[in-house]
C-alpha cells in the first residue's frame, strides 16, 4: 500500500512523546493500549472538537499492525472537520483491504463490513451510490440475535435507510429504519449505558415520520423518548447537548402543531442550555446557535417581542461566522439568517434587511449547485425573499425569478420526494401572486390551482401540512371566482377553509391565519349572495383572529385591518354607524403599529382613508375628508411606479378628491381625480380583473367635469367607458348593477343636453336592469331606484305617457318597505319622492312624508346624539317636518299634522331625551321591568360619561352604547302597557300638552304658512295665515337688524311698527279665534317652527292708543315641542317640598374681552333680598364663579339665577355659552350635568334663546339646554340685555314669583314675567319684550 504522509496539527505535537513512550514496548498489551487510547481520543474529539485528538489518533492508527479497523475512524473524523478528499479515499482503501482479510464466516468480518459501509456512506454524500446498504444488511445477518454487536449493526443500517428515505422519499425505508431502531432500543434495556443513544436515534426517526405522515402518536413518542434520553444524560455527560437539541426539536415541532407556548418556551430553554455546552471553538456551536435562533424567531412570530427577533439575528450572524467558506453548514446558516432578516423587514420595513436576506439567499444557492440535495431548500428560501421585495417594489424580475426558482425546486423534488408538497405550494403562491398583481394571466392562476390540488393529494388526512395546502388551494379558487364568477369555486374555497380551520384548533399557532382566510371567503360569498349569516360568521372569525394576536404580536396590524374591512362591509349593508366607527378605531390602531418604513404602512393608510371618506359621505364632516386625502397622498407616495398596489391608492385618492370637489367646487381637485383615474386605467388594461371598475371610475369623473364645464367630449368619453364596463361584466357579476346604473346616469345626462330620446330610453332600460339585480337594503338599491325614477319622470314630462308616471310612483312606493336600518341614500330617495308627489299633488304625498320621517328617525337612531351630528340634522331634516305639517293641513289631516310635526322637530333633543326618560312605569311593571330599568340607567350613565370624555374613540364608544340602548328599549316595549316606550307620541298623548291652556303651532313651509291650535278636549283648529315663507324670512331679518342698533329712540319707534306688522299678518287672526274659546288673561303657549322661532310673537300688538296688545290679552309662554311641555309638567319627585328650596345666584361681571357688567352685584343683592327668607340662597360671583363650581351647584339646586355675559354661536350652537370666571360654560357641559330636582332657571344674559341660524327647528340655544337639563320653567332673552335695567326687572320679577301661601312657585314664572313687564316704569320697548318664558 502506498505510504501516506501524516499531517500533525499543532495541538497534537505534545502527545507525540506519549506515543513514542508506548512504542518502546513490543508486547501485545502495547497494541491494546494503543487501540484504547485511539478510541478515547476519537471520543474526546466528538465531544470537544479538538483537531489534535484526531491527529494523534491517526498517528496511533498507522502504528498498529492489526487489520485496519481502528485507523479509518479518526481519518473520517478529520474528514468531517476539514472535508479533505484524500482522507476519504484513504479511509475507503483501508476499509476495502480489511474486508479482503476477513472473508465470510470470520468473527470480525461484521466490524470490517460496518467500517467499509461507513466510509462508503460518507462518500455517498459527495457522489451518488447506495452499495453501502448491502454491506450493512450483510453485517446485520452476521450479527445474529445474541451477537454482542447486533445493536451496532442494527443502528448502522437504520441510519443508511433513513438517509435513503431523505433522498428518495420511500416510506418503506423510513418504516424499516424505525423498526430496526425499536429492536435496537430493546437490546439496550433500562440501565444500559447506551440506552440514551438508542432513545435519541428512535426519537429522531419518529420525528421524521411525523413530519411526513402527521401521526401525533409518533411525535408524542418522540417526546417521551427524548425526555428519557435527557434524564440518562445528566449534567456533565458528554452526550447531554445532543439530547438537549433532540428534545428541543421534538417540543418545537409539538408547538408548531398544537401551539402550546409551554412547549416552545421549554424548547428555547433546552436550546440555551445546549448552547452553553458548546462554547466558543466547539464544532457543534454553530448548529446550536442555529437551532436556538429558529426557535426564538418562532416565538417572535407568536408573541411579537422584538428582543426575540433581534437575538435570533445575532445568533444567526454568529453561526454564519462559525461556518466560513467551505463549511458544510454554511448554506444552512445563510438561509436561517436570511429568514430572520426577512422577518424583521416585514415588521420594520427596513429594505436593508430584505436586501441582505436576498444576498445571503443567493450565496446559499450558489453553495448548492445543480444536483445538490439541498438546492431545493435554498431555491425556496431565496424565492420567498424575492417575492417580498416584489410586493414592496413591484419589480417584475423579482417575481419572475421567484417563479423560475420555484420551478427548479419542484423539479428537484420529483413524485415521491417527501418535500414535493412544499415546493408545489411555494410555486403555486408565486404564480398566483404574478396573476393577481400584475398581468392577470389566467394561465398562471390555473397552474397554481393544479399545483395546489397535487399538493393537497400529497397531504392526506393527518398530514401536518394539509391545513396549509387547504388554505392555499382555497385562496386560488377564490381568485378564480373573482376572475370568472363561478360560485362553485367560491363554495369549494369555503369548504376547504372550514376543513383547514378544523385542523387548527384553539391553541394552534396558525389558527389565526385560517380564521382570516375563511372569513375572507365567507364575506366574499356574502358580497355575491347577500346572506347575512356569511358576513356575521366572518366577523366572528376575524374577531377571534384578532384576540389571538394581542398587542405586540407582529401580525396584529393585519388582523386589525381584516376586522375593519368586515365591519365596513357590515356597515355598508345595515348602515350601523357603530360598525363604521369601530372600523376607523381599528384602522387607527393598525396605522400606529405601522410606523414610517413599515411595509404595511401604505395598506393601513389606504384603509383608514377609505373608512374616513365613508364616514364623510355619511356625516358630512370635512375634517374626515381632508384627513382621508392626506392619508391617501402619503399612501400613494409609498407605492411608487411599478408597485402592484399603486392602482388602489390612485383609485381611492381620486374618489376623495372628487368628493371634495363636489363639496367645495375646486376644479383642481376634479382635474387631479381624472388624471389619477387615467393612470389607474393604464395599470388595469383589458383582461385585468379590475379593468371594468377603472372604466367606471374614470367615466364618473369625466361626467362630473362635464356637468361643471359642459364639454361634450367628457360626457361622450364617459359613455364609451361606461359601455365597455358593462360589456365586461356578464350576467350575475356582483358589480354589474352598479355599472348599469352608472351608464344609465351618463345617458340621461346626455339626453338632458341633446334631447335624443334614444339615450333616455336606453337609460331607462339599463336602470330597470340595475334595480332588478338589487334587493331592498343593498347599498346601491335606493340610489339606483332614485335614478330610474328620475329618468321616468323626465320621459313623462316629455311624452306624457301615463305608464311612466305610474311606474315612477310604484318605484318610490318600494321605499315603504325599506329596511329598519337606513342609509343616507334611502333618505335622499324618499325626499325625491316627496318633491315629485308635491308637484303632481299625487295621492301618495302623505305616505311619502310619513315614509321619509320614519326613515329619518330610524337613521338617526343609529347615531349617538353628538354635537358634530348636528350637520346631519341640518341636511336631512331641513324643512321635512314643517312641509309634512303643511301637507297634512292642506289635506285636512289635522291630527296627523301634529303627530308628524312632533316626530320631525327638535330631533336632537328627542334623541338625547331617551337618556333622561322617567322610568317609574318601567320599574312598576315587575322584576323584569326593574332589571331593564337598571340596565337603561346604567347605559345612560355610561353615555353621559362618554359625552363628557372627548377623544379619538368617543364616537365609537357612543355608537356601541347606542346599540346596547336600542336592545334595552326593544325589551322594555315587550312589557305590559309599554309597547310605545320612547316611540313617537300619538295625538291622544300629545294633546295633554294643552292641559294648562291652548298650544298654538305656527308653521312656515314653502307650500303654506299656517297656525294650528291644539286643545286638550277638542279637535285641533286650523287657521290659514295669509303670509308666505319668504315674507316670514324678511320679518326674521328685520327683527335682527332692529335689535342690534345702538340708537334707542329709533329702535323703539321702528320696533313698534314691526310688532304691529306681526300682529296684522300673524297673531291677530289667531287671537280673534282664541277670544271665542278662552277669556283674556288665560295662558297660551306658542310652538313656532322654522323662521317663526326667532319672532317675538308674545309681544305682537296693534300698538295703537285704545287697542290692546297681546300681552294685555293673554299670558304667553313658548315650547319647542309639545312633548317638551308635557315633560315640564311632570310631577316633582316625592321627596321634594315647597319649603326650604335650594337657590343659587350666580354672577360674573368681568370677562376677558367683554364690557364689565356693572349691575351684576346689585342684581344678586336684590335677589337675596327678595328670596332669602323663602329659600336657602347660595351666592357665587367673582372668582368663585368657575365652571366646576357652577356645575356642582346646578346638580344640587332647584332654582338658579345666572347673571353674566351670554355668548350665542349661530354656526356651532353647542359652543354657545355663559361666560364665567375661568372660561365658557357651554351647552355641551350643561346637558352633561346630572340635576336632581331642577325647577326654575332665570337667564339674565344676552341672546339665551338664539340658536342655529341654519336649523331653527332644532331649537338649540342656552335656554333650551337648561330646559332639556331638567328645569321645568326657564326665563330667557331674545337679544342684548341692557345691564342698567336688569336690577329693577329682577327685583320685581321675584316679588311676583311668590304665591298666595308665601312660597316660591316656578309655575308662576309666565305670570310673573307678564306682570313685571307691564308694571316696571320707564322700561324701553326692546327691553320690555326681550324676555320670554319657556316651559310650564
Amino acid at each position: 500500500m502506498k505510504p501516506k504522509v501524516c499531517r500533525v496539527h499543532s495541538r497534537a505535537k505534545p502527545v507525540v512523546a506519549r506515543f513514542e513512550q508506548i512504542s518502546a514496548a513490543r508486547s501485545r498489551s502495547k497494541f491494546e493500549q494503543l487501540h484504547s487510547l485511539g478510541e478515547s481520543l476519537v471520543a474526546r474529539f466528538e465531544q470537544e472538537g479538538g483537531t489534535s485528538d484526531t491527529d494523534e489518533a491517526i498517528i496511533i492508527g498507522r502504528q498498529i499492525p492489526e487489520p485496519p479497523f481502528l485507523f479509518p475512524l479518526p481519518l473520517r473524523c478529520w474528514y468531517n472537520l476539514l472535508r479533505e478528499t484524500t482522507d476519504l479515499q484513504e479511509g475507503i482503501v483501508l476499509a476495502r483491504e480489511g474486508l479482503e482479510l476477513y472473508p465470510a464466516g470470520h468473527l470480525s468480518r461484521w466490524t470490517v463490513l460496518a467500517m467499509t459501509a461507513l466510509w462508503l456512506g460518507t462518500q455517498h454524500r459527495r457522489v451518488s451510490g447506495v452499495g453501502f446498504i448491502i454491506l450493512e444488511q450483510e453485517a446485520v445477518k452476521v450479527c445474529t440475535q445474541r451477537h454482542r454487536d447486533r445493536w451496532v449493526a442494527l443502528n448502522n443500517i437504520a441510519f443508511r435507510l433513513s438517509t435513503r428515505y431523505k433522498q428518495l422519499g420511500r416510506m418503506v425505508d423510513l418504516d424499516d429504519a424505525i423498526a430496526l431502531r425499536r429492536e435496537g432500543l430493546e437490546l439496550r434495556p433500562q440501565g444500559h449505558p447506551g440506552r440514551s443513544m438508542s432513545s435519541n436515534n428512535l426519537g429522531a426517526c419518529l420525528l421524521t415520520r411525523y413530519n411526513q405522515v402527521g401521526a401525533m402518536a409518533d411525535l408524542n413518542e418522540a417526546v417521551v423518548l427524548g425526555r428519557e434520553a435527557l434524564e440518562l444524560r445528566p449534567q456533565g455527560h458528554p452526550g447531554r447537548s445532543t439530547s438537549l437539541n433532540n428534545l428541543g426539536s421534538y417540543l418545537f415541532t409539538c408547538h408548531n402543531q398544537l401551539g402550546a407556548m409551554a412547549d416552545l418556551n421549554e424548547a428555547i430553554d433546552l436550546g440555551r442550555e445546549a448552547l452553553e455546552l458548546h462554547p466558543q471553538g466547539h464544532p457543534h456551536r454553530s448548529m446550536s446557535l442555529s437551532n436556538l435562533a429558529v426557535r426564538l424567531l418562532t416565538r417572535y412570530e407568536q408573541l411579537g417581542a422584538m428582543a426575540d427577533l433581534n437575538e435570533a439575528i445575532d445568533l444567526g450572524r454568529e453561526a454564519l461566522e462559525l461556518c466560513p467558506q467551505g463549511h458544510p453548514d454554511r448554506s444552512m446558516s445563510l438561509s436561517n439568517l436570511a429568514i430572520c432578516l426577512r422577518t424583521r423587514y416585514k415588521q420594520l420595513g427596513e429594505m436593508a434587511d430584505l436586501d441582505e436576506a436576498i444576498v445571503l439567499g443567493r450565496e446559499a444557492l450558489e453553495l448548492h449547485p445543480q444536483g445538490h440535495p439541498g438546492r431545493s431548500v435554498s431555491s425556496g428560501s431565496l424565492a420567498v425573499c424575492l417575492l417580498s421585495r416584489y410586493n414592496q417594489l413591484g419589480a417584475m424580475m423579482d417575481v419572475d425569478e421567484a417563479i423560475d426558482l420555484g420551478r427548479e425546486a419542484l423539479e428537484l423534488r420529483p413524485r415521491g420526494h417527501p418535500g414535493r408538497s412544499i415546493s408545489l405550494n411555494d410555486l403555486g403562491l408565486y404564480l398566483a401572486t404574478r396573476y393577481y398583481y400584475q398581468l392577470g394571466a389566467v394561465a398562471d392562476l390555473n397552474e397554481a390551482i393544479v399545483l395546489s390540488r397535487e399538493a393537497l393529494e400529497l397531504c392526506p388526512q393527518g398530514h401536518p401540512h394539509r391545513s396549509t395546502s387547504l388554505d392555499n388551494l382555497g385562496l386560488y379558487l377564490f381568485l378564480g371566482y373573482r376572475q370568472l364568477g363561478a360560485i362553485a369555486d367560491l363554495n369549494e374555497a369555503i369548504v376547504l377553509g372550514q376543513e383547514a380551520l378544523e385542523l387548527r384548533p384553539r391553541g394552534h399557532p396558525h389558527r389565526s391565519m385560517s380564521l382570516n382566510n375563511l372569513a375572507f371567503h365567507l364575506s366574499t360569498r356574502y358580497d355575491q349572495l347577500g346572506a347575512m349569516t356569511d358576513l356575521n360568521e366572518a366577523i366572528v372569525l376575524v374577531r377571534e383572529a384578532l384576540e389571538l394576536r394581542p398587542r405586540g404580536h407582529p401580525d396584529r396590524s393585519m388582523s386589525l385591518d381584516n376586522l375593519a374591512v368586515r365591519l365596513w362591509t357590515h356597515y355598508e349593508q345595515l348602515g350601523e354607524m357603530a360598525d363604521l366607527d369601530e372600523a376607523i378605531v381599528l384602522s387607527q390602531e393598525a396605522l400606529e403599529l405601522c410606523p414610517q418604513g413599515h411595509p404595511l404602512r401604505s395598506l393601513s393608510l389606504d384603509n383608514l382613508g377609505f373608512y374616513l371618506s365613508t364616514r364623510y359621505n355619511q356625516l358630512g364632516a370635512m375634517a374626515d375628508l381632508d384627513e382621508a386625502i392626506v392619508l391617501g397622498r402619503e399612501a400613494l407616495g409609498l407605492r411608487l411606479q411599478g408597485n402592484p398596489d399603486r392602482s388602489i391608492c390612485l383609485n381611492n385618492l381620486g374618489a376623495y378628491l372628487l368628493a371634495r370637489y363636489n363639496q367645495l367646487q375646486a376644479m383642481v381637485d376634479l382635474d387631479e381625480a381624472i388624471d389619477l383615474s387615467r393612470e389607474v386605467l393604464e395599470l388595469h388594461p383589458r383582461g385585468h380583473p379590475h379593468h371594468s371598475m377603472s372604466l367606471n371610475n374614470l367615466a364618473a369623473h369625466l361626467s362630473t367635469r362635464y356637468e361643471q364645464l359642459g364639454a361634450m367630449a367628457d360626457l361622450n368619453e364617459a359613455i364609451v367607458l361606461g359601455r365597455d364596463a358593462v360589456d365586461l361584466l356578464p350576467q350575475g357579476h356582483t358589480s354589474r348593477s352598479m355599472s348599469l346604473n352608472n351608464l344609465a346616469v351618463h345617458l340621461s345626462t346626455r339626453y338632458n343636453k341633446l334631447g335624443a330620446m334614444a339615450d333616455l330610453d336606453e337609460a331607462i332600460v339599463l336602470g330597470r336592469d340595475a334595480v332588478d339585480l338589487l334587493l331592498p337594503g343593498h347599498t346601491h338599491w335606493s340610489s339606483s331606484l332614485k335614478n330610474l325614477a328620475s329618468a321616468l319622470y323626465t320621459r313623462f314630462m316629455q311624452l306624457r305617457q301615463a305608464g311612466d308616471k305610474k311606474s315612477l310612483f310604484s318605484l318610490y312606493a318600494q321605499l315603504v318597505d325599506a329596511p329598519h336600518l337606513v342609509s343616507s341614500t334611502d333618505l335622499s330617495a324618499a325626499r325625491a319622492w316627496i318633491r315629485v308627489a308635491e308637484e303632481f299633488q299625487h295621492p301618495s304625498t302623505l305616505l311619502a312624508y310619513e315614509t321619509s320621517l320614519r326613515l329619518l328617525i330610524h337613521h338617526l337612531a343609529a347615531l349617538p346624539s353628538l354635537p358634530q351630528h348636528l350637520t346631519i340634522l341640518k341636511d336631512r331634516t331641513s324643512s321635512l317636518a314643517v312641509d309634512a305639517f303643511s301637507a297634512c293641513l292642506r289635506r285636512g289631516a289635522r291630527v296627523r299634522a301634529v303627530e308628524l310635526l312632533e316626530q320631525g322637530r327638535s330631533v336632537f333633543w328627542s334623541q338625547l331625551s331617551r337618556l333622561r326618560f322617567p322610568l317609574e312605569d318601567v320599574m312598576a311593571s315587575g322584576p323584569a321591568g326593574r332589571l331593564l330599568a337598571d340596565e337603561f340607567m346604567h347605559v345612560a350613565s355610561l353615555t353621559h360619561i362618554a359625552l363628557d370624555s372627548p377623544g379619538a374613540d368617543q364616537h365609537g364608544r357612543l355608537c356601541h352604547l347606542n346599540v346596547e340602548m336600542q336592545r334595552i328599549i326593544i325589551n322594555i316595549r315587550e312589557l305590559p302597557d309599554l309597547s310605545r316606550f320612547l316611540l313617537p307620541s300619538l295625538f291622544s298623548d300629545i294633546r295633554h300638552a294643552a292641559s294648562g291652556g291652548p298650544v298654538v303651532i305656527v308653521n312656515a313651509s314653502q307650500y303654506s304658512c299656517d297656525a294650528l291650535v291644539v286643545f286638550l278636549d277638542r279637535d285641533p283648529v286650523h287657521i290659514p295665515l295669509q303670509i308666505t315663507l319668504e315674507c316670514v324670512r324678511d320679518l326674521s331679518r328685520e327683527v335682527n337688524n332692529l335689535t342690534v342698533r345702538a340708537t334707542r329712540a329709533d329702535v323703539t319707534r321702528e320696533l313698534a311698527a314691526f310688532l304691529r306688522k306681526l300682529w296684522d299678518l300673524i297673531v291677530s287672526p289667531i287671537v280673534d279665534f282664541l277670544l271665542t274659546t278662552h277669556p283674556p288673561q288665560s295662558r297660551i303657549w306658542w310652538c313656532p317652527t322654522g323662521e317663526f322661532s326667532v319672532l317675538p310673537l308674545h309681544a305682537a300688538g296693534p300698538y295703537r292708543h285704545g287697542e290692546q296688545n297681546l300681552s294685555r290679552l293673554y299670558i304667553s309662554s313658548y315650547t319647542p315641542t309639545l312633548s317638551a311641555l308635557i315633560r315640564a309638567r311632570r310631577p316633582a319627585p316625592s321627596n321634594s317640598t315647597t319649603q326650604g328650596k335650594r337657590f343659587v345666584a350666580i354672577g360674573q361681571a368681568k370677562a376677558a374681552g367683554k364690557t364689565e357688567l356693572l349691575s351684576v352685584g346689585a342684581e344678586l343683592d336684590a335677589i337675596r333680598q327678595r328670596v332669602d327668607s323663602l329659600a336657602a340662597v347660595t351666592r357665587i360671583d367673582g372668582e368663585e364663579s368657575c365652571i366646576l363650581r357652577v356645575a356642582e351647584e346646578l346638580c344640587k339646586t332647584e332654582w338658579v339665577h345666572l347673571a353674566c355675559h351670554g355668548l350665542p354661536n349661530r354656526t356651532h350652537p353647542f359652543e354657545s355659552a355663559f361666560v364665567l370666571h375661568d372660561g365658557h360654560f357651554t351647552i355641551q357641559q350643561i346637558i352633561g350635568c346630572d340635576l336632581k330636582n331642577p325647577q326654575f332657571a332665570y337667564l339674565s344674559a344676552c341672546h339665551t334663546t338664539v340658536g342655529d341660524e341654519e336649523s331653527p327647528d332644532e331649537v338649540i340655544h342656552l335656554a333650551s339646554a337648561m330646559q332639556f337639563a331638567g328645569f321645568r320653567s326657564v326665563i330667557g332673552t331674545m337679544w342684548v340685555v341692557d345691564d342698567g335695567e336688569t336690577n329693577k326687572i329682577t327685583s320685581t320679577f321675584y316679588k311676583h314669583m311668590v304665591d298666595e301661601s308665601g312660597c316660591l312657585d316656578h309655575t308662576r314664572a309666565a305670570f310673573a314675567l307678564n306682570k313685571t313687564m307691564r308694571s316696571v316704569k320707564d322700561l324701553p320697548l326692546d327691553q320690555r319684550i326681550l324676555y320670554i318664558h319657556l316651559g310650564a
